[in-house]
């Protein structure tokens, strides 16, 4: 039985925002060239690909800002 890993401190809300900053990029980049394979709901993209080693991406949905989490058993967790 695995425990898992600690929750990150709180950031102030200036260190939040200058990571935050330094993650749309890296994500777009990430979704940009993730896998992409048609389905007839639309696309579906790898979440291999999505997250690229991350247990946590971040995704700007019409001006605001999400958090797309892996839990432990691999699951997905999104919370605005």
């Amino acid at each position: 039985m695995s425990v898992p890993p600690p929750e990150h401190p709180p950031r102030s809300p200036s260190a939040r925002a200058d990571a935050e900053s330094r993650v749309a990029p890296a994500m777009a980049t990430t979704a940009a060239t993730a896998t992409v394979t048609a389905t007839s709901a639309g696309r579906a993209i790898a979440s291999e690909s999505l997250f690229a080693g991350a247990t946590e991406v971040q995704i700007l949905h019409r001006g605001s800002l999400y958090r797309l989490k892996q839990t432990a058993l691999g699951k997905l967790i999104l919370t605005k």
